[in-house]
């Protein structure tokens, strides 16, 4: 009988330590692969800025439409311009401009990228496992400054998709916790209220 009692004893002890161990360790991983995904994100998320900022160059306004953005990017070019003071004007404040060709926007921005696909620039990047065609929120308009327009643009994802997979009492936590700090529960780049091009992770 007491060789069957500590053997349950060494049972109950190990399960328990393994159960310690386990609560640690979960959120230690959780932030791990929090980490990692948010990287991942955060990298598409200045893809997408970079091509809202080359849209607004050439048409003056920032675009909500990611089929429409993603065959500007694909499509366009970039004026290659030589400037040179204007031998004409003593007072060297004048510039001649001289287009010497064009560079697509997609390799003026991502050719140094290896594996880039434009295609895939709204997709938000989860594991394969979990994926299912989750896409980056995507507004753009205007809001009133100084009486006039000013163009915004917003993308965003929140948590439940960045981590999708993952333990959700953790990412409920975490979502209450960037609450509480008044922020987006999410990675979110621009804002449909202010006049910013910036992310909130920074």
């Amino acid at each position: 009988m007491k060789i069957a009692l500590k053997i349950g004893l060494l049972i109950v002890i190990i399960v328990l330590g393994y159960m310690v161990v386990e609560s640690i360790m979960e959120p230690v991983r959780f932030n791990e692969q929090k980490d990692i995904r948010s990287a991942l994100v955060i990298e598409k998320l200045e893809d997408i800025r970079a091509a809202q900022l080359a849209y607004k160059t050439f048409n003056g306004k920032y675009m909500a439409s990611w089929d429409t953005l993603i065959d500007f990017v694909k499509n366009n070019k970039f004026p290659i311009v030589k400037e040179i003071a204007d031998p004409n004007d003593t007072t060297n404040t004048r510039v001649i401009r001289d287009t010497l060709g064009f560079i697509p926007i997609i390799d003026s921005l991502f050719s140094k990228r290896r594996s880039f696909k434009i295609e895939e620039m709204k997709f938000v990047p989860i594991p394969k496992e979990f994926f299912n065609d989750e896409t980056f929120d995507l507004q753009a308009g205007t809001i009133p400054r100084g009486g006039l327009p000013l163009n915004v643009f917003e993308c965003k994802v929140p948590y439940e998709v960045i981590l999708k997979g993952l333990d959700k009492q953790l990412i409920i936590n975490l979502k209450k916790k960037t609450v509480e700090m008044n922020k987006y529960p999410g990675l979110q780049l621009g804002s449909m209220t202010e006049a910013s091009t910036e992310g909130n992770w920074k």
